[in-house]
């Protein structure tokens, strides 16, 4: 107020002006912290995502985000930087980070009502590098922190590391990100290779990828890429003779969609990535920016014989349904070569769509397509109709329902690494793992528990038992008669021979003279500990559903004589320079029965492959080696199961359908003993013909004696599935036929065929 009268507004105007400014820079050096730091500048150009390798060192998978693969400068077209820094910041090499000039200009224009952009390369580096950091509101707070971070970005690195980096991250549309991936993706060629006028296309696009995409919107990308090419010629990278020469040039696309990276994932790596996920958040990492290395325990060899094993193996299976279920007349044959021959042209599943009308109009009804048709309001008599007269709807729905599924998974019982894990016939088909999702019962594989509590509680092998039918009590006063199909001979038989032919009738006296606690508590501690066991009596026939992998545990603590080991996928974790910065040790053993005990069982179920119902791993594949395991097959062939014990890998797997309801339609081929024991004997003989298991190793007590070849004539015991329906399902149907005496020779027979009752305690998704 002592400021004469005239003077005091230019008084206020400046100290206004100077609060503003103050206010300014306060505002900014708040915003420095909450920008990436130099750490992270690093960090972030050095990126690389995450790779999950096997236990040899190959790559399974990776955390790759989106595609994408960096360069270096010198790899790119020296058209690309020219057609950039013309087009996007001509001042690029005079600036550090901000062009004032070109700011001032942008916002003159802006405020004249025409916006204009006036950010650098620099700056489009720093929201292609920290998107989340920086913020994708337009707003004068992005703003500012994306000129806060150029500035460190231009003090950090060079201009041409600039240029790397920058033309390594932007993005292209179809999850393709870089140059590299975006010269390949549009015009089937390196970044190298790109000429003026397909550099120019593609600089172009980086005004907006979606509306100059060459692909889609052709003219407007010719148009964009003439501008270019315009700019271009404004700074004299070519004369005008050249330049009008180029505009009248057609544009030229070879589109070529490169391939997800995320084709080479199994069921395996999406189990890690899981698992990983969860680690990585847990110790601050970022799986697609910090390089780090996943070593884990399978063991690429073993694996590549597995996929192959249940893809080759899962085939011949669904060529077996697909006849015997196309006509009423059965095919029935022990052959999966035979199926071979006559699967060509057979109306796959025909007769089995025939026999079960009421079936085939459930699945319909069960179908998402008539849920959402419902829930949005069509009348679901009319939904139903239509859908039915849908042929390539009913089609696909038939094909998914009767689409056999298999899983195998194996581990080394001496370390419970897991070395081989297939969850599918077809990851990128059916993702729901078979492994260690899908809860199935078990049937006979449970039985070696069963018996390896007698073991415990001091009874011998060759304690005898009546092969007799008898009632037996449950705790709510029910009665239970187990029956075999083979019936029963009423003669004497050890609890070894019960175990070797599968009877249910001995398992169930011995589970009776045991008692259910024993069993639960063994199977508890040998592995099975996810899934809920019922403690009922038909839980000694395998009718708890488990899933494979708690199964396999299971033998394999067996296998190590009685001592269980948590399964172990994940050694340990480096980051980019190899340091390792997760280790991974086992846990230690924990004893589940006595070593004595398990020596016993494993002898018990050697004689289960070399007399009993897994002979078909011998005389199918020729594995004479000390092998010991079990089959096993659930009521109305709905499951059917093979577990391996060789000294240095346990090896299981199981076969069925997704929906329980649809099963084998041949007793013969409904038995793990000849369709699970297919894909498991197929890998262990790959894996010893390679190497990768001893032929000549020996499990506890075992002796190194040839194996003899069981005569095909009377190839092996039928296994015995439990007749005890689900929890609340009718009583078991008549089996729908029979192998033949002749093991080659086709029968042709009517039989019934009826639909198996749909268990209510099955895995199902």
């Amino acid at each position: 107020m002592s400021k004469p009268e005239k003077r005091r507004p230019w008084f206020f105007a400046l100290w206004a002006g100077v609060a503003v400014a103050a206010l300014s820079l306060l505002y900014v050096l708040l915003l420095i912290p909450l920008t990436p730091g130099i750490r992270d500048l690093k960090q972030a150009r050095a990126a690389r995502a995450t790779s999950i390798v096997s236990a040899d060192g190959k790559e399974l998978a990776s955390f790759d985000q989106g595609l994408q693969e960096r360069v270096k400068l010198d790899k790119i077209s020296p058209h690309v930087i020219a057609a950039l820094i013309a087009t996007e910041d001509h001042r690029f090499y005079e600036h550090h980070g901000i062009d004032i000039t070109r700011l001032g200009g942008a916002v003159f224009h802006t405020l004249q009502g025409d916006a204009q952009g006036g950010s650098t390369i620099t700056q489009q580096l720093a929201r292609n590098m920290f998107p989340e950091e920086i913020g994708r509101s337009r707003n004068i707070n992005r703003k500012l922190k994306e000129m806060i971070t150029a500035l460190k970005i231009e003090a950090t690195y060079s201009k041409p590391e600039i240029l790397e980096a920058y033309l390594n991250t932007v993005p292209f549309l179809y999850n393709t990100f870089g140059i590299e991936m975006a010269a390949r993706t549009y015009f089937d060629k390196s970044a190298l290779q790109l000429d003026i006028l397909e550099s120019a296309t593609l600089v172009g696009m980086l005004k907006g990828t979606s509306y100059y995409n060459p692909v889609g919107n052709a003219e407007r990308s010719v148009q964009r890429r003439n501008v270019v090419l315009g700019q271009m010629r404004k700074h004299e990278l070519f004369s005008e003779a050249r330049y009008q020469g180029l505009l009248k040039k057609p544009l030229r696309v070879h589109f070529a969609r490169q391939a997800e990276r995320s084709s080479t994932d199994t069921h395996f790596t999406a189990f890690v990535r899981k698992w990983l996920i969860q680690w990585a958040d847990q110790n601050d990492y970022n799986l697609q920016l910090d390089g780090l290395v996943v070593h884990t325990t399978l063991d690429f060899g073993l694996q590549t014989s597995a996929m192959r094993a249940v893809e080759r193996q899962g085939r011949a299976l669904q060529a077996i349904a697909d006849t015997e279920w196309s006509q009423r007349a059965t095919y029935s044959a022990t052959s999966t070569s035979a199926y071979a021959e006559t699967h060509e042209g057979a109306p796959s599943f025909a007769y089995f769509w025939q026999s079960h009308p009421e079936f085939a109009d459930a699945v319909v009804r069960e179908s998402r397509d008539y849920r959402k048709a419902v829930e949005g309001g069509e009348e679901p008599a009319a939904a139903f109709k239509r859908l039915k007269a849908d042929r390539h709807f009913i089609a696909q729905l038939h094909a998914a329902k009767t689409r056999l599924e298999a899983g195998m998974v194996a581990l080394d019982p001496s370390t419970g690494q897991i070395k081989a894990w297939v969850g599918s016939r077809n990851f990128q088909r059916e993702q729901f793992d078979h492994v260690a999702q899908a809860a199935r019962q078990p049937g006979s594989t449970f039985k070696p528990i069963v018996y390896g509590a007698a073991l415990e509680k001091g009874f011998l092998p060759e304690r005898p038992y009546r092969d007799a039918v008898l009632d037996i009590k449950a705790g709510d006063g029910s009665v239970w008669r187990p029956t075999d199909m083979s019936g029963s001979t009423g003669e004497m038989m050890t609890m070894r021979d019960g175990l070797v032919y599968s009877k249910n009738t001995i398992t169930a006296q011995v589970m009776q003279d045991v008692g259910l606690a024993p069993i639960v508590k063994l199977a508890r501690g040998l592995g099975v500990r996810q899934s809920k066991l019922a403690s009922v009596p038909s839980l000694a026939l395998g009718t708890s559903p488990v899933t494979l992998l708690e199964m396999v545990n299971a033998y394999a603590s067996i296998a190590a004589q009685g001592e269980y080991r948590k399964p172990v996928f994940v050694t340990s974790i480096t980051d980019r320079s190899g340091k390792v910065i997760a280790n991974f040790e086992a846990e230690k053993p924990e004893r589940a029965m006595s070593a004595e005990s398990a020596d016993t069982l494993i002898d018990m179920l050697r004689g289960v492959v070399n007399r009993g119902t897994g002979t078909g791993v011998r005389y199918r594949f020729g594995i004479n080696g000390d092998v010991a395991g079990k089959t096993g097959t659930t009521q109305n062939n709905a499951d059917g199961w093979f577990i391996l014990m060789h000294p240095n890998l346990v090896t299981g797997a199981w076969v069925g359908f997704n929906d329980t309801r649809v099963t084998m339609r041949s007793n013969y081929w409904g038995q793990g003993g000849h369709n699970a024991v297919l894909l498991v004997g197929d890998f262990v003989r790959s894996a010893l013909d390679s190497g990768k298991l001893d032929a000549a190793a020996l499990l506890p007590g075992g002796k190194r004696m040839p194996v003899a070849r069981p005569p095909v004539e009377d190839e092996d015991a039928s296994e015995e599935a439990s007749d005890l329906p689900q929890d609340g399902a009718p009583p078991a149907a008549p089996p729908a036929s029979s192998p033949d005496d002749e093991p080659d020779a086709p029968v042709a027979s009517e039989p019934k065929a009826p639909l198996a009752p749909a268990p209510t305690s099955e895995g199902e998704r």
